[in-house]
């Protein structure tokens, strides 16, 4: 098992991360490093809490947790810090400005979510009854059809055809 420095780790590292968003496959050619290292690298990089080591994938791609911490640690910025952040990152303002209205407004939709749910559950059950009490009516009438069958097949074989007057 081979043993890499830790500024060589780190400068791979950063090579993942915007605003490069260099894919492992193709650092993977350009270092020699596995892309099992290069992955487990990554993981190791995420799960210290750095938000979104790259993936090879545009920031409007990422993860909702991805976004979510990004969110978390811009929280607390002013203007100046989270324009420097956006620009170590490979960001814009508004797309964190956008991210936030959309987390607010996700979170916001789940009760209104419910309450529709409800209502059409609601005019769901209206809807099953009165289909039941139909099908209900439905079959009643065909069973009285059938019995008036029987009886006029069972009164015939008694009694005959009838006789025309």
């Amino acid at each position: 098992m081979a043993r890499y420095s830790s500024e060589l780790k780190a400068s791979v590292i950063q090579k993942m991360m915007p605003p490069n968003n260099i894919p492992i496959s193709q650092l993977e050619k350009e270092t020699g490093i596995t892309n099992a290292t290069l992955y487990t690298w990554r993981k190791q990089t995420k799960a210290r809490g750095v938000p979104v080591p790259g993936n090879g994938k545009n920031s409007e791609q990422w993860s909702a947790e991805d976004k979510f911490s990004v969110l978390m640690e811009t929280a607390a910025l002013n203007e100046a810090e989270l324009s420097e952040y956006c620009r170590t990152k490979g960001l814009f303002a508004e797309q964190i400005a956008q991210w936030k209205q959309d987390f607010i407004a996700g979170s916001a939709q789940p009760g209104q979510e419910r309450k529709a749910q409800s209502i059409a559950q609601k005019e769901d059950k209206k809807r099953i009854k009165k289909l039941e009490s139909e099908l209900n009516r439905k079959e009643k009438a065909l069973a009285e059809a059938a019995a008036l069958l029987i009886l006029s097949k069972k009164a015939q074989a008694i009694w005959g055809e009838a006789e025309e007057e």
